[in-house]
């Protein structure tokens, strides 16, 4: 979480479930995640094509730690984990 922009991170769960939220909230440090929860409690109204192109900059940061092996995504590669 640390290499996404705060604010891409807060526009681009505006439009995530709660559960989704809980989990993101979940993997940060508390502090952190009280200081996302406040930004998008304060976060206005936002066009659809932003808070998409904010999640798309998130994937591409996800695609980059993925590809140099800092993050293994779960089912990621076709093969089951065992």
């Amino acid at each position: 979480m640390k290499d996404v922009d705060q604010a891409d991170m807060v526009l681009a769960l505006k439009t995530a479930s709660d559960a989704v939220k809980e989990l993101i909230f979940g993997s940060m440090s508390s502090r952190a995640a009280e200081m996302v929860r406040e930004d998008l409690e304060n976060l206005g109204p936002a066009k659809l094509s932003d808070v998409e192109a904010a999640q798309q900059k998130i994937i591409k940061v996800v695609k980059k730690l993925e590809e140099a092996g800092t993050i293994t995504i779960a089912g990621a590669g076709g093969g089951d984990l065992v």
